[in-house]
């Protein structure tokens, strides 16, 4: 517990579960988020929102809780022509992706997040990415973020260790990870203040959270959610 750590947090349902699994393991832990001139920039928001309600949940969130950096590359949206940095169309490309699908996004954020880990002396990364249950990104695989672990510490001259704790978990799995870390509390956080939808939507209000109810991120948020609540739970009844 002497440890500190950098957690990549975009107010969204994996990364707020991230964050509150590194609470549980470090004893210091600061946040980065990216302006990237993303679609669905309501969940730089929400990444106050929840940051804000995380440390009234339990006494050692509000002792670990550290720093948030916001860092702008908004030239990564300007290189981009994905349905997740302009208006078109969210649909599947030839390659099998979908056109949300930003090239490259997830090794540029491991790349400034290991630069300020470095200057910040943060020996562990941690970030909600997984392959279990996604849209298919490449740069989410397991593979590359081991590739990336090493390419980091060969190239900063320093040990890092990036921890992946989602990685081989779905969407279910997630919701009842917020539930075993935090209670219903921070099960309810998940549900009503992390952002999903690619559309950026927050005038609609399901079940598992607000979204459109129809894009990607909210198809798999909402098949997640009701696997949840239909697994067998001894601990009592499920939902928020």
């Amino acid at each position: 517990m002497t440890s500190r750590a950098l957690v990549l947090f975009s107010g969204g349902q994996d990364s707020t579960v991230a964050l509150a699994w590194a609470l549980e393991r470090f004893a210091a832990v600061e946040t980065v988020g990216f302006d990237y001139g993303q679609r669905h920039r309501v969940e730089l928001e929400c990444r106050e929102t929840i940051r804000a309600r995380l440390p009234g949940l339990a006494p050692a969130y509000a002792d670990r809780l550290g720093p948030d950096h916001l860092l702008d590359l908004k030239t990564l949206g300007a290189i981009s022509d994905t349905a997740l940095t302009s208006e078109s169309e969210i649909a599947f490309a030839e390659t099998g992706l979908p056109t949300t699908f930003v090239p490259g996004r997830n090794l540029i954020f491991l790349s400034f997040a290991a630069a300020l880990a470095y200057r910040r002396d943060c020996k562990h990364i941690v970030l909600g990415v997984c392959e279990t249950d996604y849209s298919g990104y490449p740069d989410c695989r397991d593979d590359t973020i081991k590739a990336m672990q090493v390419a980091l510490a060969l190239g900063l001259d320093r040990r890092l260790v990036l921890h992946t704790p989602l990685m081989w978990r779905d969407k279910a799995q997630t919701f009842a990870l917020a539930k075993e870390l935090g209670g219903e509390p921070l099960l309810e956080l998940v549900v009503e203040d992390t952002h999903s939808c690619y559309l950026g939507d927050r005038s609609k209000r399901h079940p598992w959270g607000y979204g459109c109810g129809h894009c990607p991120a909210c198809d798999l948020r909402a098949r997640g959610f009701a696997a949840y609540e239909a697994a067998p739970d001894d601990s009592g009844p499920r939902g928020c």
